[in-house]
C-alpha cells in the first residue's frame, strides 16, 4: 500500500508541476496498482490522445512510456525520478479511440545508484498488446531528494553471515 500511496503521490506532482502531463493527460490519467518495481495505470482516450485519423496518437503512447518510467523510478521509493537517457516505442496494434482505455503495466527491471531501466506494455480496449516500450533514466541526482522513501520500499539486502 506504501508504493501505492507514494507513486499516486508522485503523480500528483507532475500533474502540479510539470508543463506536459497536466495538459496532455489531465485527469484522464489513473494509477490502478503499485508495488516496489512495477505499477499499472491506465488512460481514458479523449480527442486531444489521438491523431487525425482519429485514433491513438503515437506521441501520447511515447509520453505515456516516459511518465510510466518514472513511476515506475518512483514504484522503489525516489521522488525526483532522474532524467531520460534513452526511449524507445514499438507500435504493434491501435492504442485505441475516443471514449476506449488503454492500459500500462510497467516494471522497473534494474535500479542503480546511476541508472534504472525500465519496461511498459499497452494493452488497448480488445486486450490486445497496442505497444511496448523501454525507458532508461539518469538517477543519481535523484537519490539526494528528500521526499525519497528507498528504504521503505526498496531495502537492500543484508549481506548473509557465513554459517558456523
Amino acid at each position: 500500500m506504501a508504493a501505492l500511496r507514494f507513486v499516486r503521490s508522485v503523480l500528483r506532482s507532475f500533474q502540479a508541476e510539470s508543463g506536459l502531463e497536466p495538459r496532455l493527460f489531465g485527469e484522464n490519467i489513473r494509477i490502478t496498482a503499485a508495488e516496489p518495481g512495477r505499477v499499472e495505470f491506465e488512460l481514458d482516450v479523449r480527442k486531444e490522445h489521438t491523431n487525425r485519423l482519429n485514433i491513438m496518437h503515437g506521441g501520447t503512447i511515447a509520453s505515456m512510456v516516459d511518465l510510466g518510467g518514472s513511476l515506475a523510478v518512483a514504484s522503489r521509493g525516489l521522488y525526483a525520478t532522474g532524467v531520460s537517457t534513452d526511449l524507445n516505442v514499438t507500435y504493434l496494434n491501435s492504442g485505441g479511440q475516443v471514449g476506449d482505455v488503454l492500459r500500462a503495466v510497467v516494471k522497473c527491471d534494474k535500479f542503480g545508484k546511476t541508472l534504472a531501466y525500465t519496461s511498459i506494455e499497452f494493452k488497448n480496449s480488445k486486450g490486445e498488446i497496442a505497444a511496448r516500450g523501454s525507458h532508461t533514466k539518469y538517477v543519481a541526482l535523484a537519490w539526494k531528494h528528500p521526499e525519497n522513501i528507498v528504504e521503505e520500499l526498496s531495502p537492500r539486502k543484508a549481506p548473509q553471515s557465513e554459517k558456523p
